[in-house]
C-alpha cells in the first residue's frame, strides 16, 4: 500500500522528467529560431526633434505634429473634419521636415491661423 507521500513523490518525479523533456525541446527550438532569425541590433535614435503646430479656423482647431530622428520621421495631422488622425512616415528626416513645412504653408493658404508652433505642450 502506498502513502500519499509516495504518490506526491512519484508525481513530482514525473513532472520533473516532463519538464526536462520540455526544456530540451525548448532549447532546440530556440537554437533553430536563432539560426533562422538572427537578432537585429536595436537602433539607437539620436537627434530626436519634435514640433507641434496648433491651427485655428472659424470654430475648428487642428494639430500638425512632426517628430524626426536620425533614422526618419513622421507627420501626424489631426483635422476636426476627419474621423481619425492621419500619419505619414518618412525614411528621411529632411523629407519629413520639408513636407511638414509644405503642409503648414498649405494650411495657411487655406485660411488656417497658427495659434502655436513649437515644442509639444505638456500639462
Amino acid at each position: 500500500m502506498s502513502s500519499e507521500f509516495d504518490d506526491i513523490e512519484q508525481y513530482f518525479e514525473e513532472f520533473e522528467e516532463d519538464f526536462e523533456e520540455f526544456d530540451s525541446e525548448y532549447e532546440e527550438l530556440e537554437a533553430e529560431l536563432d539560426a533562422e532569425f538572427p537578432i537585429v541590433r536595436a537602433v539607437d535614435l539620436t537627434e530626436v526633434k519634435v514640433r507641434t503646430a496648433v491651427l485655428m479656423k472659424n470654430e475648428m482647431i487642428a494639430l500638425l505634429c512632426l517628430k524626426t530622428a536620425d533614422q526618419g520621421g513622421a507627420i501626424c495631422r489631426v483635422d476636426p473634419r476627419e474621423s481619425a488622425p492621419a500619419v505619414q512616415i518618412y525614411d528621411d528626416p529632411d523629407k519629413a521636415e520639408e513636407w511638414f513645412s509644405k503642409s503648414l504653408n498649405s494650411s495657411l493658404r487655406n485660411g488656417w491661423n497658427v495659434v502655436y508652433d513649437g515644442l509639444p505642450l505638456k500639462g
